[in-house]
């Protein structure tokens, strides 16, 4: 089916045009009242918009835990069988359709978008969280112990593991599917059409598309002002440099512009050159701390890791009856609101730059290479922070103090500290580019009706509000402000989880239907 040949969708229908933009309506300018909305709600009531969402998260952790955990579980298995079933052959974007990008490229991108970020702090703040007793034990492990320390990795292993990527893995591959197969737009809409049809075209689909807005934005907005924050304070740690509010701006300002010339060139000038960027520093800094730290540590932490990841994967994805409740409702609960709540971002993004792709090669590259790397990372940093906080040696010893400076306490008890604090810096900084700008692709996909070829002045009027977002609620409002922000975006997660469920359903039915057409086609 081409894209002129369906008549539920079409990319950019009922757009308008209006000062250098072309904006699907009605999403493009509710999204952008929401947000206006709640942006001044946040400012002027900083306290009350704080305490409502965080109750409004609260209540979505506590009371839907069972939800959240077996979607999750769920979303694990289909992506594990697509990849060994015949279904995988599939191709993205028809038989004869070849890949746009490199596999580096393209994996870059993967991997930069999905949770590069989110790596650089938790790899060593969280498994030393866990082993020190910060917030909970997973399992209700003892603290201090040799299997306290299997735990804090395998816990760590599985909130960064299979099941976010198979989270972002069923949007991506439902929404690229029925891009480049079925030839409908490219926006999250789009993959419920085998379910509802031309309800698709009507006020479920609008709301959906406005949802995927304000959860993109939101999130991206709650990263880059707390990043600004812990990227002040890593500077002020090694520099003394003054954490103050204009250096934290000052690092917001510099992040847009940065991103902004970087959606302003496009997928293939901006967004895959500075992933690439990211893929070649973090590659050295891993290298460096593997030689450097303990090479034996390190290659005994390969296999230690690895097994308790798979050792703690069943308990951990169990719900019914956990003792270790304040721990599982704060940390695994809470992971997967947030990644669920930025699959629509990320997912769409691996989806616009994943045609020709076999279904089987998206879901190993996108699934299965992610967790792998992720293995050897937390190996590395994880396992040379634990060594540390086990051994007596530095800040670690006592526990997480500040989140945003574990990593260079960490660097500083190993050689040419400054040198590979100042690449963590560096490395942190471009993560936030390419988030920020393929977030900004994203939206744009989104509120231009699925249209990839929108004004680039469109694009950069996103880029430009995600940075005035963060750094008003950072002056106005402060870590209230941006608090009330990240528990909006969080509480997104709960209906978006039915959302995906739906989709992981339509996807299934859609990839059947396929399937039994080319056997047809084949035999004929």
């Amino acid at each position: 089916m081409t894209h002129d040949d369906d008549p539920v969708l079409s990319a950019g229908q009922d757009n308008k045009q209006m000062m250098g933009l072309d904006f699907h309506n009605p999403v493009f300018p509710l999204s952008a009242l929401a947000i206006l909305g709640f942006i001044l709600y946040a400012l002027v009531y900083p306290d009350s918009a704080n305490t409502q969402l965080g109750a409004a998260r609260g209540f979505a952790i506590e009371h839907f835990d069972w939800l959240f955990m077996i979607a999750g579980n769920a979303f694990v298995v289909l992506c594990l069988a697509l990849i060994v079933l015949p279904l995988g052959r599939i191709r993205l974007g028809g038989p004869g359709a070849r890949p746009d990008h490199s596999l580096v490229s393209w994996f870059s991108m993967l991997f930069a978008a999905g949770m590069g970020i989110g790596l650089m702090f938790w790899s060593v703040a969280e498994p030393v969280a866990y082993y020190t007793d910060w917030y909970g034990t997973p399992l209700d492990v003892a603290a201090r112990t040799p299997e306290g320390a299997s735990a804090a990795m395998g816990a760590t292993m599985f909130h960064w593991g299979l099941h976010p990527w198979a989270i972002y893995g069923v949007v991506g591959l439902s929404l690229a599917f029925f891009a480049y197969n079925r030839g409908l737009p490219l926006t999250l809409r789009s993959a419920f059409t085998p379910l509802l049809g031309e309800r698709t075209r009507g006020w479920f689909g609008h709301l959906v598309d406005i949802l995927a807005v304000l959860a993109t934005i939101f999130g991206l907005a709650t990263s880059l002002g707390f990043g600004a924050s812990q990227a002040a304070g890593g500077l002020n740690y090694l520099f003394d440099v003054p954490n103050t509010l204009g250096t934290q701006l000052a690092i917001i300002v510099a992040v847009t512009a940065v991103a902004l010339f970087s959606v302003w060139r496009g997928i293939d000038g901006g967004v895959k050159l500075f992933s690439n960027i990211n893929m070649v520093i973090a590659l050295l800094l891993l290298a460096f701390v593997v030689i450097t730290g303990s090479t034996l540590l390190f290659v005994n932490g390969l296999w230690d890791t690895g097994v308790a990841y798979l050792t703690h994967l069943v308990p951990l994805s169990n719900w019914i009856g956990r003792e270790d409740d304040t721990w599982f409702h704060g940390w695994t609960v809470f992971y997967w609101a947030w990644w669920i709540s930025w699959s629509p971002f990320v997912g769409m993004f691996i989806a616009r730059v994943s045609r020709g792709r076999t279904v089987r090669e998206f879901l190993m590259a996108v699934l299965l290479v992610p967790t792998l790397v992720t293995v050897v990372w937390m190996s590395a940093f994880g396992g040379n922070a634990l060594a540390q906080s086990a051994g007596g040696v530095g800040a670690l010893a006592d526990g997480i103090g500040e989140v945003s400076l574990a990593m260079f306490q960490m660097l500083e008890h190993l050689p040419l500290t400054t040198l590979t604090s100042t690449m963590a810096i560096v490395l942190v900084l471009v993560f936030f580019i390419t988030s920020s700008d393929s977030g900004s692709l994203v939206i744009d996909n989104i509120t231009a009706g699925g249209k990839v070829d929108a004004p680039r002045t469109q694009r950069v009027f996103w880029a430009t509000l995600e940075g005035v977002i963060a750094g008003v609620l950072l002056y106005g409002g402060g870590d209230k402000a941006l608090g009330a922000l990240q528990a909006g975006a969080v509480a997104t997660g709960l209906p978006f989880t039915l959302v995906l469920l739906l989709m992981a359903a339509g996807l299934v039915k859609s990839l059947r239907e396929e399937q039994r057409a080319l056997g047809t086609a084949r035999a004929a």
